[in-house]
C-alpha cells in the first residue's frame, strides 16, 4: 500500500468519526423503538456502519485488524 500523506489520514480520521457516530446513534434507536420492523432496520444500519468502521480502521493500520 502506498504511504498516506497528512491529507489522506485527516480524511480518513474525519470519515471513521462519522461512521462511529452513524453506528452509535442507529444502535441507539434500534434500541429505543418500539416499531419492531423499524428496529430490526437501524440495526442494520448500525451493523453495515460498524462494517464500513473497521475496514477504514484497517486501512488506517497498515492493513492489519
Amino acid at each position: 500500500m502506498a504511504k498516506m500523506t497528512a491529507k489522506d489520514l485527516d480524511v480518513l480520521t474525519h470519515v471513521l468519526t462519522g461512521e462511529e457516530m452513524a453506528c452509535k446513534k442507529a444502535r441507539i434507536y434500534s434500541n429505543t423503538l418500539t416499531d419492531t420492523a423499524l428496529a430490526e432496520e437501524m440495526e442494520r444500519i448500525a451493523c453495515a456502519h460498524e462494517k464500513r468502521f473497521t475496514a477504514l480502521y484497517a486501512i488506517l493500520n497498515g492493513g492489519k485488524e
